[in-house]
């Protein structure tokens, strides 16, 4: 990816709460990206295993969740990605999902990387919130070891003090250096970690500036948790985007994205 390639979308619900909506999801969604021509994968989790709290929502789980992200996919012809927990899940998962997300907590879990490396699918790894960005090439080496080279990393900010996470848009330049496309998390980034106590807060607001912001340092795509109505989402709603307003986003950061690819080609090395 990189210059001269067009910006990578991956938006969703942070999990599937039915089927019914998970479908109008990426219905909607997928509108939204034909209408500004750019490449778009849906995403929803089947199972949220790293939730605040015991009592908190999780999905459906996996065979449940897998059978309506397969629905999807076959109805819309979107690629669809989830997140998997657990090595026990890999195979299944592999046999649905386009893309195999490695969540953050477990960025550092060795035997699990190279079980979802292994599956042959491409891999999602999302930065734990813990790791300095020069430290994912331990992460990615882990990949690489198994012979799957179909890597996105994504940066999803970095622990700040307590229940809070901080963007450095150094990262992502940083990240680039890897040699592998690099999304950045616009909605992840502004979560506040355990800060309504037993779940996340959010700053919403901040969503798209910093979408903005990480488009304008040469990012491949941005992932955005997108949700029709954020404020009763049952996981991750005060971070999570409004479908009303994603078309505006995207129509804002692909016009960012056209004119940094300009300023790109005229642009020096890297030192």
């Amino acid at each position: 990816m990189g210059q001269g390639h067009p910006l990578l979308v991956i938006a969703g619900p942070c999990v599937i709460e039915s089927e019914s909506h998970a479908m109008a999801m990426a219905e909607s969604l997928k509108r939204c990206a034909d209408k500004v021509g750019l490449p778009f994968v849906f995403k929803a989790s089947y199972d949220k295993a790293n939730r605040t709290s015991l009592g908190s929502f999780r999905g459906p789980g996996l065979r449940e969740g897998l059978r309506i992200l397969e629905r999807i996919r076959r109805e819309t012809g979107l690629k669809v990605l989830s997140d998997v927990h657990r090595i026990s899940e890999v195979s299944e998962a592999a046999s649905v999902l386009d893309v195999l997300q490695t969540p953050a907590f477990l960025c550092r879990q060795t035997d699990f990387l190279v079980a979802v490396a292994s599956a042959g699918k491409p891999v999602n790894l999302k930065k734990g919130q813990f790791l300095a960005p020069w430290d994912m090439k331990h992460v990615v080496d882990k990949v690489l070891s198994t012979g799957n080279r179909n890597i996105l990393v994504t940066e999803r900010g970095v622990s700040f003090g307590y229940n809070q996470l901080v963007s450095d848009m150094r990262s992502l330049r940083i990240l680039r250096q890897m040699g592998y496309p690099v999304i950045f998390d616009a909605t992840h980034s502004v979560q506040l970690p355990g800060g309504q106590g037993t779940c996340s807060g959010g700053q919403r607001e901040f969503v798209l500036p910093l979408a903005r912001a990480a488009v304008a340092t040469g990012v491949d795509g941005l992932f955005v948790e997108v949700h029709d109505d954020p404020d009763r989402a049952r996981s991750d709603g005060p971070n999570s985007y409004p479908l009303r307003d994603f078309p505006r986003l995207l129509e804002q950061v692909l016009e960012l994205h056209r004119k940094v690819a300009e300023w790109e080609r005229d642009e020096p090395p890297m030192r």
